[in-house]
């Protein structure tokens, strides 16, 4: 997961729209009678499912594991693994570059 990314999913089940006056002109334009409103939309298995887990009632944060670090951090056990911080890092700048140059 990447810090400060959101996911919005509130316009998936909504189809797009298209201009009234634009979809007139090209039935004009084809000797035809105006397209119905509306397009079909087929949303895949993946974005409902993305979309039913978003809206679930689990919290989007896990209290136990939080609870496991607190207790770790307190009792001095916990091991910070800078390779794997430096990787993550990497990863995410490497992600937010590739975004940037397209």
């Amino acid at each position: 997961m990447k810090i400060g990314q959101s996911l919005d999913y509130s316009n998936l089940a909504k189809p797009p729209t298209a201009d009234a006056d634009a979809l007139k002109g090209a039935a004009k334009g084809a000797g035809r009678a105006a397209p119905s409103a509306g397009v079909e939309v087929t949303v895949s298995n993946e974005v409902r499912a993305m979309k039913q887990a978003q809206s679930s009632d689990a919290p989007d944060v896990d209290m136990a594991k939080v609870n496991a670090v607190r207790a770790a951090i307190e009792q001095g056990t916990y091991v910070v693994n800078p390779a794997a911080i430096a990787d993550k890092l990497l990863a995410n700048a490497q992600d937010m570059l590739s975004r940037t140059s397209r």
